[in-house]
């Protein structure tokens, strides 16, 4: 059966049902269309400008939200092809899963969340649904209200990496880089985005997500722990051939694996090293250096996925399509992961620099959002100054601010913070 058969209508149904395309251009499914909408979104040129690791602009090599939203929807879409699921669906849901996130990336969504709990909180993959269905401008209901691009019922839900609301998130465990705990509670919709979440749920069971959704997730997690090591390595941060592996170790506890013993991650990084591409001498700058710091990013990619494709075809026939099946990632894979990612957090988003200027950050959104609460729609852009003009109470106005603060770039926001405050 073709890829495309094992989505029925349900999976390709719109919230707004739109006319066929004209008969002279050219023939697309409706996932195809998803994916173009989703490439010539603004909200997806913004993410050219906003922090991964550290800031944009910080060199030419190191990766921002876009050129990372690249490379998850590369890894999502040759795992889906493999899995026999349709790959434009989680190509779209990967190159979407980070279009909610603000300024200064997890630092800034941080400081939204502590402003915005009057209006519901703040949540990047919440922002994310609320920028899908109703914020980016494409197709507007017959009421005349904003249905954002329209994609159908199968790419939004794979976009959902977190399936519930606010009142049903968990508490978050671990530390932010400056040591202080994780407070940003996981969750994919606002209340007030009930509606639309509720209509894309339609036949899926309790919070599970949908195999497209996994997929998309793992993705992700595959390029962080992936390519974080290489930017670190690059910006001479980070060196595999040796580094402290105890006070390593004590980062991962922190961040990741709080019940990891030594001795586990003593064996989980001795077979990492076993690829035969990882680094036994420091990386120094040439052309040899970077082909074989590339090789073993390839390496990388290909251990976790082909081991996560083995173990999902190991575990049922399926088909692998929406709620037919569940992706199955090893214990080992998820450790190793884990490892890479600790290193990169240890060096990198623990460093003194990264973590002064993390602080900066902070105080400069929270005068931002402060300053556009005060001033209102003189100080917003069109689109959020309309909304703010049809929202009935100061909490609708804050989301308003919200929204529009979540939207500016790292260097537009670093702008509005200089006009506002002159």
């Amino acid at each position: 059966m073709d890829s495309q058969d094992r989505y029925d209508e349900t999976a390709r149904e719109r919230l707004v049902e739109e006319l066929p395309k004209r008969v002279d251009a050219p023939e697309r499914t409706p996932f195809e269309r998803d994916r173009a909408r989703l490439v010539h979104a603004a909200a997806s040129r913004r993410l050219a400008a906003k922090t991964q690791v550290v800031g944009p602009q910080s060199d030419d090599f190191t990766r921002n939200r876009l050129t990372h939203s690249l490379e998850v929807a590369q890894v999502a879409r040759d795992l889906s092809r493999a899995l026999g699921s349709l790959p434009d669906i989680a190509e779209t849901a990967a190159l979407a899963h980070d279009l909610g996130h603000p300024p200064f990336g997890h630092n800034g969504e941080r400081v939204l969340a502590e402003l915005g709990q009057g209006c519901g909180g703040f949540e990047g993959n919440a922002q994310t649904l609320r920028l899908l269905t109703r914020l980016e401008a494409k197709t507007f209901s017959p009421a005349g209200e904003s249905v954002g691009l329209n994609l159908t019922r199968a790419t939004l839900d794979a976009c959902t990496k977190y399936p519930w609301p606010l009142a049903d998130a968990e508490e978050p465990r671990g530390v932010h880089a400056d040591g202080s705990p994780r407070f940003v509670l996981k969750f994919g919709v606002y209340d007030d985005d009930r509606p639309v979440f509720d209509w894309m749920r339609r036949g899926a069971v309790g919070t599970r997500q949908c195999l497209e959704a996994q997929v998309m997730d793992l993705a992700d997690d595959v390029a962080y722990s992936v390519h974080d090591i290489e930017d670190g390595i690059v910006a001479e941060r980070v060196e595999l051939a040796k580094f402290d592996e105890a006070a390593v170790w004590e980062t991962v506890r922190d961040w990741y694996l709080p019940d990891a013993t030594d001795d586990l991650l003593d064996e989980t990084l001795a077979g990492l090293r076993s690829v035969g591409s990882w680094p036994t001498s420091p990386y120094d700058g040439s052309r040899r250096s970077l082909a074989a710091l590339k090789n073993l990013t390839s390496d990388l990619i290909g251990r976790f996925c082909g081991a996560v494709q083995h173990a999902t075809f190991a575990a049922g026939d399926g088909p692998f399509v929406r709620y037919a099946a569940d992706l199955v990632v090893p214990e080992q894979t998820r450790l190793e992961m884990a490892v890479l990612k600790g290193i990169a957090a240890h060096y990198v988003m623990r460093a003194d620099d990264r973590v002064a200027a993390m602080v900066r950050q902070r105080e400069l959104l929270a005068e931002l959002v402060a300053v556009l609460a005060h001033r209102g729609p003189d100080a917003l852009e069109r689109p959020f100054a309309d909304d703010w003009a049809a929202a009935p109470d100061d909490r609708a106005r804050l989301r308003v601010v919200i929204d529009q603060v979540a939207s500016l770039t790292d260097a537009s926001a670093l702008a509005w913070h200089t006009a506002l405050r002159s």
